[in-house]
C-alpha cells in the first residue's frame, strides 16, 4: 500500500463568499472577515490523499482544510501513513478504529488529527469501493433515495437588493432553499431575510449567523425568524456553548443547526442529550465517511435529522458528501455551494454533475470520481 498526500491551492474566480474586506494588501495572507471570527483564504485549499495498491488499484480522500492544509499533510505523512502500510485497505472500519487510537490519550481525537484521518478514511471508503465493484453508498447499507436534494448556501454580494436580485436567478432556475451567511446585527440580518424572502413566497430561507451572537440577541434574532417561518438558524453562538444552544432550541421554533466544528460521534451525543442541537450538521471533510455514518447514527435515535455541511472542500470532498447524503434516512438536503462547485471539479478527470436543486444518486465503483493529478500544483 501506497499513501500519498498533496496540498492544493486554486484560485477561483472570486473569492470564498465574496470579496475580502477592504485594507487587506499581503498577497495570499489569511484574513478575517467581521464580525466572523475564523481565518479565511483567497485561495481555495485542500489536502487530498490518495491510498494506492500493489495491484494498481486506488483511492482518493479529501480533508476539509480551509486554511493551512500543510498541517494536515504532515499528520498524514508522519503519523497516518506508516500505520497503514502492509494493512488490508478494505477493512475500512477497523482501519478507522487503529487510526483514531494514535493520539486519542494526548488528546487529539478532534482537531487537525481528525480532519487528516478524514481524508484517509474517504480514501480507504472510495478503494473498498472499487475493490468490491460498488458505489459506496451501496456499502453503507443502500441508498435512501435516487435523488440528493440540496438547497443553495450563500448569497455573496454586498446589499439586501442585489442579494433579493440574485435569489430570484436562483428561484427561477428551480431552486427552493436559500441559506444566508449573515451575523451582521439582528436588525440588519431580519432585513435581509425578509428581502431575500421576497424573492419568492415560498422559497424556505435559513441563516447562517456564523458564531457570531450572545444569547440575548441569538434570541431577538429567533423569535424574529420564528415569525417570519425561517427554514433553520444555524451556528448563532460561539460552538462550545452548549448550556446557551440548549436554551435557545428551547424557546424557538426554528430548528437550531449545528456541527461542522464537530467531528465525531461522542462530541454528538453531548449536545443531542442537551437538546442543545435540532438539526444536525456534520462535514464529511472533518468526520470521515465512517464517523459521519456513526453520527447519523446517534442523531436518529434522537430522532433528528441530518443535513450535511459543505463550503470549500473540493470534487472528491463533495462526492463523499452525496454519498453519505444518500444513505441517512433522515437527510432533507445538502449543502450546495455555487463557488465552491465552480472551482470543485478543477481538479477531477470529469466534472460532478448536478445542482442547485439536487443531484443524481452516483452509480460508479466508490466515489465516482478520480482526480487529475497534474491540476495539483500550487497555483502562484
Amino acid at each position: 500500500m501506497t499513501v500519498e498526500s498533496y496540498v492544493v491551492k486554486l484560485r477561483p474566480p472570486e473569492a470564498y463568499l465574496g470579496a475580502r474586506p477592504d485594507g487587506i494588501i499581503e498577497k495570499d495572507a489569511y484574513y478575517l472577515r467581521p464580525p466572523w471570527r475564523s481565518l479565511y483564504s483567497d485561495r481555495f485549499e485542500s489536502l487530498l490523499v490518495r491510498i494506492g495498491c500493489d495491484d494498481g488499484s486506488y483511492g482518493w480522500g479529501e480533508a476539509l482544510a480551509p486554511v493551512a492544509p500543510e498541517i494536515l499533510q504532515a499528520i498524514v505523512d508522519r503519523l497516518l501513513a506508516p500505520v497503514l502500510l502492509g494493512r488490508d485497505p478494505r477493512r475500512v472500519r477497523p482501519l478507522w478504529s487503529t487510526l483514531t487510537g494514535l493520539m486519542r490519550e494526548r488528546g487529539h481525537l478532534v482537531g487537525h488529527q481528525a480532519d487528516a484521518l478524514a481524508a484517509v478514511d474517504i480514501a480507504l471508503w472510495d478503494l473498498a469501493g472499487k475493490a468490491h465493484g460498488v458505489p459506496v453508498h451501496a456499502l453503507l447499507g443502500g441508498a435512501f433515495r435516487d435523488d440528493i436534494p440540496t438547497y443553495v448556501s450563500g448569497l455573496p454580494t454586498p446589499t439586501d437588493q442585489e442579494r433579493a436580485a440574485l435569489a430570484r436567478r436562483w428561484t427561477d432556475g428551480g431552486v427552493r432553499a436559500i441559506k444566508l451567511h449573515l451575523g451582521h446585527g439582528v436588525a440588519r440580518d431580519l432585513a435581509t431575510f425578509d428581502a431575500v424572502q421576497a424573492a419568492h413566497p415560498e422559497l424556505r430561507v435559513a441563516v447562517d449567523a456564523h458564531w457570531a451572537y450572545p444569547l440575548g440577541d441569538a434570541l431577538r434574532l429567533g423569535r424574529g425568524l420564528d415569525e417570519r417561518g425561517a427554514w433553520f438558524l444555524e451556528a448563532p453562538l460561539v460552538p462550545e456553548d452548549i448550556t446557551s444552544h440548549r436554551e435557545l432550541a428551547a424557546a424557538l421554533s426554528t430548528p437550531v443547526a449545528v456541527g461542522e466544528a464537530m467531528r465525531n460521534r461522542y462530541e454528538f451525543r453531548e449536545w443531542l442529550t442537551a437538546r442543545a442541537v435540532d438539526l444536525c450538521q456534520p462535514d464529511v471533510g472533518r468526520t470521515g465517511i465512517t464517523e459521519a455514518m456513526a453520527i447519523a447514527e446517534v442523531a436518529a435515535a434522537h430522532h433528528l435529522p441530518v443535513a450535511p455541511h459543505h463550503s470549500v472542500g473540493l470534487g472528491v470532498a463533495v462526492a463523499a458528501g452525496l454519498h453519505v447524503s444518500a444513505a441517512i434516512d433522515d437527510m432533507p438536503a445538502f449543502e450546495f455551494q455555487p463557488g465552491t462547485m465552480a472551482v470543485a471539479s478543477r481538479i477531477l478527470t470529469a466534472p460532478i454533475v448536478g445542482g442547485p436543486v439536487s443531484f443524481a444518486l452516483p452509480h460508479t465503483p466508490g466515489l465516482g470520481v478520480d482526480v487529475d493529478v497534474t491540476t495539483l500544483t500550487e497555483e502562484p
